[in-house]
């Protein structure tokens, strides 16, 4: 995940871009495999991992758990997302503008302010204004819905249950990010951000159930 992160941070290859082939130079097959970097590194088999600022750090560090639940995230919004566009969702790009933020999230949290210098954290720096965007969507779609008067089960089709997922996983996420924030290690404005992400999330899911026409589980007491 911090590799992402890190490219995500304006880590790329160098020299790639607009290159042509020539002929005689080989086939563009054997190019690129000469050129692309591997998947496996093995820098990771002694149980620790490199953070943007080039610390290495046990891969049980808080930062790293942070980084995979941020992961998982975006791979539980992707989800919801595809299920979404088989339903004709508009939603669905703003679910793609997600994950990209969710990129720079990660790049905040792989750069530990602690051992930060400012050119990584002008690099990795996360703004308030993706947070304020969020509460306009918020906003939106809640106007459109009836009044919450029962707890709401993640149910209501597909899209609305794969999206409640995605807000769950987004609670674990923030409460990762939370005591880096506490510790001085990561900004503030990135929690925020999950705060803000798993209520745009809910919202989504009952908006989504909503226009699909699905019925939303209620919460009923059991009879004692």
């Amino acid at each position: 995940m911090w590799r992402r992160a890190a490219v995500a941070a304006g880590r790329g290859l160098p020299g790639m871009a607009g290159r042509r082939w020539r002929s005689g130079a080989g086939s563009p097959e054997r190019a690129a495999a000469e050129r692309a970097p591997r998947i496996y590194t093995r820098t990771g088999d002694s149980g620790f991992s490199s953070t943007f600022t080039g610390e290495r750090r046990p891969k049980g560090d808080r930062i790293f758990e942070a980084l995979g639940a941020t992961d998982e995230l975006s791979s539980a919004i992707g989800l919801a997302g595809e299920f979404s566009s088989e339903k004709g969702h508009t939603f669905v790009d703003q679910l793609h503008k997600v994950q990209c933020m969710l990129q720079d999230v990660g790049s905040n949290i792989a750069t530990p302010l602690s051992s930060a210098r400012e050119a990584h954290r002008k690099r990795t720096s996360f703004s308030e204004k993706p947070i304020l965007e969020l509460e306009q969507w918020i906003d939106s779609y809640s106007e459109q819905l009836p009044p919450l008067r029962a707890f709401i089960l993640p149910s209501g089709g597909r899209s609305s249950a794969a999206l409640h997922l995605s807000r769950a996983v987004c609670r674990r996420a923030e409460r990762c990010v939370v005591p880096l924030v506490q510790a001085g290690e990561a900004d503030p404005n990135v929690a925020k951000y999950l705060n803000r992400l798993s209520d745009y999330l809910f919202v989504l899911a009952r908006y989504a159930a909503m226009k699909e026409g699905k019925e939303e589980k209620i919460y009923i007491k059991p009879e004692p």
